[in-house]
């Protein structure tokens, strides 16, 4: 039903960018419902509760599904399930209500980084990476199915160590249910080529009613050139493909230089996207992109933009961004995280649209992921978008 009633549309966009944003439409006004902050080493059902770095609404039930980034570190790789009362006046309660941890195809969960190590994978290369460490970042409640979604960044630690970044699915319990193909330009790579540690699938989306799954690297890949900084912004990648992994396009989104000088700089100092969100559940071409910047002894700076793929270049079969002459992804401030009134702006990292209210505006909720420092923390932002 999906394909037959989308089939022509997608095309039309995808080819041609041929469904265009209203010219001129007012920018919508956002305002500031409520901050929660979760307890810094809050427990749940024997895990620790942290490095939440995404969040996600079931619009059949109202739950909320939020993935860890813990490496099975603490414990095993997994996502937890969460009620969340959210109105017109503010948060009045976060309660976590589940957790799963992701499974391998084998039932086992994935391993911690040095225990994968330790004892190097000796299969096809394609093999090893759907058993061996993982690094959860964004996940997603597919619309068709119902079943789960979820990123993982992959590892890359020369000259040994190659875990290509991958989309897979799962049963809510944390069964292995396959992977989608993505474009051999975002697999590791030993050579100067391909996606940075730490720096791959972070943002990922469905959009046109399920039929398409949207997914942006957090920042350039090698190639295509150096990280944002203080002087210059980058370009990153946006990938468009089928619910089953056709990829049909690839953008390139513009990142904002680093916001501020690093006192002293570090490898942590970049500015990327940590979300990506369908504006529209019907609309192929509108989304909403988190950009997280990290400046040591500076702070976080975190901005949502609406941006749209109509009359960008479909870049799929360029090998690198640097020099080419294309148009990248068209984008519009819709909230500095600054300007909204929170306590404290933190390492925000997911979002997700929530209940529309009672005046007509819609929820937008934000997760930050304390990275499991006390130095940081687990805070829940709720919008209200109109």
């Amino acid at each position: 039903m999906i394909r037959s009633r989308l089939t022509g549309l997608l095309a039309a966009v995808l080819i041609t960018g041929l469904v265009p944003v209203p010219a001129g439409a007012a920018t919508p006004h956002v305002r500031l419902l409520a901050e929660w902050t979760v307890p810094f080493g809050l427990t749940f059902a024997d895990t620790t509760v942290g490095g939440l770095s995404s969040i996600d609404r079931d619009p059949r039930t109202g739950e909320y599904l939020l993935i860890s980034d813990d490496r099975s570190e603490l414990q095993p790789a997994r996502f937890y399930t969460a009620d969340i009362a959210v109105d017109a006046e503010g948060v009045h309660d976060v309660r976590f209500t589940g957790t799963h941890p992701f499974l391998r195809p084998d039932g086992e969960t994935y391993p911690p980084l040095k225990q994968w190590t330790a004892a190097p994978c000796l299969q096809p290369r394609q093999v090893c990476d759907r058993y061996g460490t993982v690094d959860p970042e964004e996940l997603r409640l597919d619309p068709v199915t119902g079943e789960i979604t979820w990123s993982q960044e992959g590892e890359r630690i020369l000259p040994d160590v190659l875990l290509d970044p991958s989309i897979r699915r799962a049963r809510w319990d944390g069964t292995y249910l396959g992977q989608l193909p993505l474009p051999a330009i975002e697999r590791m790579d030993t050579q100067q080529r391909g996606p940075r540690a730490n720096q791959t699938l972070e943002g990922m989306t469905y959009a046109a009613e399920g039929s398409l799954l949207v997914s942006a690297l957090e920042d350039p890949l090698i190639q295509d050139g150096p990280d944002p900084t203080p002087a210059a912004g980058a370009l990153t990648r946006v990938t468009v493909q089928t619910r089953l992994g056709r990829v049909l396009a690839q953008y390139a989104y513009p990142l904002d230089p680093l916001f501020a000088t690093p006192r002293p700089p570090n490898t942590s100092d970049t500015n990327g996207v940590s979300s990506i969100l369908a504006y529209d559940p019907v609309d192929p071409t509108r989304y909403l992109a988190v950009e997280r910047a990290y400046a040591a002894g500076v702070g976080n700076k975190v901005r949502v933009y609406e941006t749209d793929t109509t009359g960008a270049t479909n870049v799929r079969d360029l090998s690198s961004l640097a020099g080419a002459e294309i148009r990248p992804m068209r984008k519009r401030l819709l909230v500095d995280m600054d300007d909204v009134g929170l306590t404290r702006v933190d390492n925000i990292e997911g979002i997700t649209w929530g209940p529309r209210l009672s005046t007509g505006e819609r929820t937008l909720l934000l997760v930050s992921d304390n990275n499991f420092s006390s130095s940081q923390i687990t805070e829940l932002v709720a919008l209200a978008v109109g």
